[in-house]
């Protein structure tokens, strides 16, 4: 087995560690709605109680054969809604710390929670009488609970719930004035059919973790890929590689291209310190950089003391030239700017094309890289050059001209110059 790398540990524990805050903060949103429902359900039912003794008293009268006043019930919803606001309040102060709730805690909630219902039983049986009681309204709350407990996401916490649904339910029925003697076959069925529910609950709630772990992983890593990833390369380019996966084609793009070089720079970085020459190419790229953000270009790969940028790809882009055109302008007016406060002054060219190009992710299977490949780029790179040749700072060809119209007005042309690599004149013009 290959070792690992000095810092893959580290790397892996990272992970592990965003992952894990990320679950426990899903998990406890998660509690919160569950809590929330519950406490909703119980003042619904407080009302629905409040409004037919008020309407139909002979009815509640009849129902519970005089014995049952409604202070008896609203004796369990009010204390069970205040413990319900309390655990909410609990879970909300580790949502905000990013801690996770003890389990000893979630399991003693779950058991007083599922106890509620147990109480009201007590109290309908001695209002009811033992058959009546059981056979009426309050052993069904039991399902609220365990449908409700799938929000925990934890297969246990469910089956416990329906555990203690189960052994309290049977218990009530054997053991609370059992006369006539109950039937145990009879009252351990239905115990066992909430037990099987609170089972099924869990095995639900256990399927829900696992898709939110998924989703939590893959969000996770995508966080993390394009934290890292997006300090090299775009994140425009970042999105596009993550939407293309391993078997994203290439496509044909029209793309204004423009490549940026910083004049002279090899003999003046001859004179200085390396730490010198990086900190004054990171500064002058920052401010350039952040102007082709602004105006909608990327920049595809730095090279040494320059960089080629794009408008129009990865992502489409209207009207990209122009777009292309008002960032060089801008460029060139920030660089004067710089070199103004700079005891190290830099002279820029740029130079703009304009056409198609095949645009993807191009390598081998184990490295790619997205670029633009096309003789666009190529004659891009070739305006950029003459600017050495008319000692200007900012060309564009022909192409980009007829697609600027009124904000090309400013264009000098240079006329047909010769240009590497190709057979004829080309048309070239001097913007400013």
């Amino acid at each position: 087995m290959a070792p690992l790398l000095p810092w893959a540990g580290e790397k892996r524990e990272v992970v592990s560690d965003d992952f894990d805050h990320a679950l426990t903060q899903e998990i406890l949103r998660t509690e919160l709605i569950r809590i929330k429902a519950l406490i909703g359900t119980a003042a619904f039912l407080g009302a629905v109680l409040c409004i037919v003794y008020i309407v139909a008293p002979e009815t509640v009268s009849r129902v519970w054969m005089g014995h049952l006043k409604p202070i008896y019930l609203y004796s369990v919803l009010v204390p069970f809604i205040l413990f319900e606001l309390w655990v909410h309040a609990v879970i909300s102060r580790h949502l905000n710390l990013r801690h996770d709730v003890p389990k000893f805690r979630r399991y003693l909630g779950a058991f007083i929670e599922t106890s509620m219902p147990t109480v009201a039983l007590a109290l309908h049986i001695n209002a009811m009488g033992p058959v009546q009681a059981l056979g009426f309204v309050v052993p069904m709350t039991y399902f609220i609970f365990i449908i409700l407990s799938t929000l925990r996401l934890d297969f246990w916490l469910s089956t416990f719930t329906g555990f203690v649904a189960a052994c309290e339910l049977l218990a009530m029925a054997m053991f609370y004035h059992p006369d006539p003697p109950p039937d145990l076959f009879y009252n351990a069925a239905r115990s066992v059919i909430i037990l099987i529910c609170g089972v099924l609950a869990g095995a639900v709630g256990h399927q829900l973790r696992r898709q939110f772990e998924a989703s939590i992983k893959a969000a996770t890593a995508r966080d993390r890929i394009t934290n890292l990833f997006g300090q090299h390369v775009s994140p425009q380019v970042v999105e596009r590689l993550m939407l293309e996966g391993k078997g994203g084609a290439s496509d044909i793009r029209r793309v204004a291209v423009m490549f940026v070089d910083f004049r002279s720079f090899t003999a003046g970085a001859r004179e200085r310190s390396p730490q010198e020459v990086v900190d004054r190419l990171d500064g002058a790229f920052a401010v350039l950089v952040d102007i082709l953000d602004r105006h909608g270009g990327i920049v595809n790969k730095f090279l040494g003391d320059g960089f080629l940028a794009l408008f129009g790809a990865p992502l489409q882009a209207e009207n990209a030239a122009q777009h292309a055109v008002a960032a060089a302008r801008e460029m060139l007016e920030a660089n004067d700017r710089i070199n103004n406060a700079t005891h190290w002054p830099l002279r820029i060219g740029i130079g703009i094309h304009i056409g198609e190009v095949v645009a993807g992710s191009i390598g081998s299977p184990r490295r790619k890289e997205y670029t633009v490949i096309g003789d666009t780029v190529n004659f891009a790179a070739r305006v950029e050059a003459l600017n050495k040749e008319f000692n200007s700072q900012f060309l564009i060809s022909q192409a980009v001209l007829d697609e600027l119209g009124e904000d090309g007005k400013d264009a000098v042309a240079l006329g047909e110059v010769p240009v590497r690599g190709y057979d004829r004149p080309m048309a070239v013009w001097q913007l400013g």
